[in-house]
């Protein structure tokens, strides 16, 4: 295939947040981007719709307004509850991360960064279902079949290059052979907004340790919940288990959070369904690159289409966007060379420094969630170390993965040395 034919130079698969920024910084490199996404914006999302200093890096990469009168509630940092305690702990100041958090919904965020990356000259393409890859003689993607618009016409598109960042339902991935690793961490999370005026414009966002229901609050529910205010009257309130604890796959989720809800106080405003807005939705959180190898055969994989989600806290959106800046540097660096043993000598790049940033990290994470799956060590560990600042000003370095790389305090250097003799995922 010659390269007047190709559509673009590549093809974005998804215009989540690891879809939208991968597009942007390539269009920012001067390439011909189609950025194709099934569903027309504004859309819904499950999340927790909370951001921490690693998004909030990426946002202002791309030249993104994140003060609070272009929409954004700031938040200093983590309340923690747990072990009868409850602890504020503000986000590290680092010279490689912003000292501030952020909370905005899905339907405006996603569609915020879209009309980003088609400011910088992306070219977006709604209601376009991609079915699967086009594939030349050699196996290699070298564009995509959909379905368009509501009449689900038949159309093609041809590129050299393929991201897939279609979430973790990753129907692209699995089209090009690759299925999920069942041996890596995996979490289910449910969540639901509730106007509560009291709570709303919390300047922290709030982590539950421990869950317990109105009827009895001796035993431990499973899993792990969070509050954040939204800023606009209301609160998004969830819980995640992850498939460490034995509850994994056996729990009516949606009771599980509204039996924890009946626990809170009355005037918080979610003990009472009329506060409600919207339905309780559920989402797979897919953890420790779940899903590899990262690149093959013409196709790089970002976020949660790769399993990119930090074990430690369930945060997703920082790696989808981190996995996209890097994506679109090494095939603007790819492209730029002769196709064949060239190209794919720069394309190897990708997982290798995926797996170098996080491989051992997420080795750590996948520690951390067996050992929090079982009940009788979480009890003990909050129990003894939430009475305790300074460990906790660890933890919550070392969940949000917030360090600087370089230099640092010595939590910094503790936390550094610790994912550099990690075995690699």
């Amino acid at each position: 295939m010659t390269a007047t034919q190709h559509d673009a130079d590549v093809i974005v698969v998804g215009a989540g947040p690891g879809g939208s920024t991968t597009a942007y910084h390539l269009a920012r490199h001067g390439l011909r981007v189609l950025l194709l996404e099934k569903t027309e914006f504004p859309r819904e999302k499950v999340c927790g719709d909370g951001l921490t200093p690693r998004a909030v890096k990426q946002l202002v990469k791309m030249g993104i307004d994140t003060s609070p009168e272009a929409g954004w509630l700031h938040n200093r940092g983590l309340r923690v509850i747990g072990g009868g305690v409850r602890l504020e702990l503000d986000w590290p100041d680092l010279a490689s991360f912003p000292n501030y958090g952020l909370v905005r919904t899905r339907l405006d965020f996603d569609d915020l960064l879209a009309r980003q990356a088609v400011g910088a000259g992306v070219d977006l393409r709604t209601n376009v279902n991609v079915l699967a890859p086009v594939l030349d003689d050699a196996g290699r993607a070298v564009g995509v079949t959909a379905e368009s618009g509501p009449d689900k016409a038949p159309v093609t598109f041809h590129a050299p290059l393929i991201v897939a960042a279609d979430g973790v339902s990753g129907r692209f991935p699995l089209a090009m052979g690759l299925a999920k690793r069942e041996d890596r961490p995996i979490g289910v999370a449910v969540r639901r907004y509730y106007r509560s005026p009291l709570r709303h414009d919390d300047n922290y966002l709030e982590s539950w340790l421990e869950l317990r229901s109105k009827e009895n609050p001796d035993k431990l529910l499973p899993g792990y919940g969070w509050i954040f205010g939204m800023g606009d009257g209301r609160v998004n309130v969830g819980l995640g288990v992850l498939n460490s604890s034995s509850a994994f796959g056996k729990t009516n989720y949606r009771r599980l959070l509204t039996d924890w809800l009946a626990n809170t106080p009355e005037d918080w405003g979610m003990t009472d369904e009329a506060n409600a807005e919207g339905p309780i939705l559920g989402a797979a959180l897919p953890m420790g690159f779940n899903r590899v190898p990262h690149y093959t055969r013409g196709v790089l994989l970002v976020g949660d289409s790769g399993g990119m989600v930090n074990p430690f806290n369930g945060e997703g959106i920082a790696y989808a966007m981190e996995s996209g800046e890097l994506a679109a540097e090494v095939a603007v660096q790819a492209l730029a060379r002769s196709a064949g043993p060239e190209r794919e000598r720069a394309l190897a790049f990708y997982p290798t420094e995926l797996k170098s940033r996080y491989g051992g990290y997420y080795r750590l994470g996948g520690i951390f969630v067996k050992l929090i799956g079982r009940p009788e060590i979480m009890k003990m560990a909050t129990r003894h170390g939430m009475p305790h600042p300074l460990l906790m000003r660890f933890v919550l370095k070392l969940l949000a993965n917030l360090t600087d790389p370089r230099g640092g305090d010595a939590m910094d250097r503790v936390i550094n040395a610790m994912t550099r003799v990690a075995p690699a995922v």
